[in-house]
């Protein structure tokens, strides 16, 4: 399936972020795409156990896509996806950094934490990316 994964943290100014990413979950699910958010302290700005960074996700945004456990996203202790993702792109440089992979495996766009998940450019990547997975 096509995926974003997003590097997230609970704490940060980007956080707003996550109700983007729902509305990109919600809009594109059913055509295919799946969001993925990797909690992260990579830099410092998680929550300070699960339960928080679970009530600042589902509760007060509202996430329904995949959430994963908060683990490294940078460096040598970065977890096997975004040591994948680094290698075939670059490592994250903060939070929100959203890569859209193919059913593949391959890196199809790298953006960085400043694209809005509703933004054109993500949009217009994700729909690129659904037409070309769609069985002809």
């Amino acid at each position: 399936r096509v995926t974003l994964v997003v590097n997230v943290a609970s704490h940060c100014g980007y956080t707003p972020q996550f109700k983007g990413l729902e509305a990109l979950h919600r809009k594109y699910k059913d055509r295919g795409l799946v969001v993925v958010g990797f909690s992260s302290d990579d830099f410092n700005q998680e929550a300070k156990d699960e339960a928080e960074a679970a009530e600042v996700c589902f509760l007060n945004n509202g996430v329904t896509f995949t959430m994963i456990a908060p683990s490294s996203v940078t460096g040598r202790s970065a977890n096997p996806v975004f040591r994948e993702l680094a290698r075939q792109t670059q490592q994250p440089a903060w939070n929100s950094n959203k890569y859209l992979v193919a059913a593949a495996g391959k890196v199809v766009r790298y953006f960085d934490s400043d694209a809005s998940p509703q933004s054109q450019a993500v949009t217009q990547a994700i729909e690129g990316v659904l037409a070309a997975a769609k069985p002809r």
